[in-house]
């Protein structure tokens, strides 16, 4: 089996996670935004208990069908048509959260802390959630309207800073597995790595 085959199209930060054993087969992993699954082909092929959810019906559909074939004793009811900020499963249900590539679209700070709560919310204590978002971390862009600004190819962006970031994973309470990590797309956008571990409180 070649690399392309095992892997998918893999966000290379989520593969850093899982070569260093933090993303590991037998983990319960949500993907909240998982589009059409494309860091799940791995995960699925591995045994891990998937679980996706994603706006989009198609981007579903397929992620059911890709599941039929690499893990065909997954229910298809684990995957979800449904809106991040409000999902429908319980407090600390998943071992791993991912949301990649999503936090960006938010409409507003409203609809962002909806959102990064419910992601909180559904991690089991000693989780880990993984972000990958659009950020202002090395470039500057015009601003519309509060965090929203206007990115290389004219969309509109919900953006975070260094600053924002550390301070609600304090608010959180959680700790940051990584340090922040960004890659500048020259004259477009930011994508900032932020992965956080959720605390196991001292009875």
């Amino acid at each position: 089996m070649s690399l392309q085959e095992q892997f998918g199209q893999i966000d290379i930060y989520v593969f850093d996670q899982i070569l260093r054993g933090n993303i590991a087969p037998g983990m319960r992993i949500l993907d909240a935004g998982c589009g059409y699954g494309r860091n799940l082909v791995h995960l699925l092929r591995e045994g891990c208990e998937v679980f996706a959810l994603d706006a989009n019906e198609e981007g579903i559909a397929h992620v059911r069908q890709l599941a039929r074939i690499l893990a065909p004793q997954l229910p298809p009811d684990n995957f979800q048509v449904g809106a991040i900020e409000r999902m429908d499963f319980p407090d600390g249900f998943a071992d791993i959260v991912l949301c990649n590539s999503v936090l960006h679209f938010a409409r507003d700070e409203q609809h962002f802390l909806a959102m990064v709560e419910e992601l909180w919310r559904v991690l089991r204590p000693g989780g880990m959630l993984f972000c990958r978002l659009g950020s202002r971390i090395g470039m500057d862009f015009e601003r519309l309207r509060g965090n929203v600004y206007r990115v290389g190819d004219g969309s509109e962006w919900f953006l975070v800073d260094e600053a924002v970031l550390l301070r609600m994973t304090e608010q959180m309470n959680g700790l940051l597995v990584d340090p922040l990590k960004t890659t500048i797309v020259q004259d477009f956008r930011c994508m900032t790595t932020w992965v956080v571990r959720k605390r196991i409180e001292a009875r």
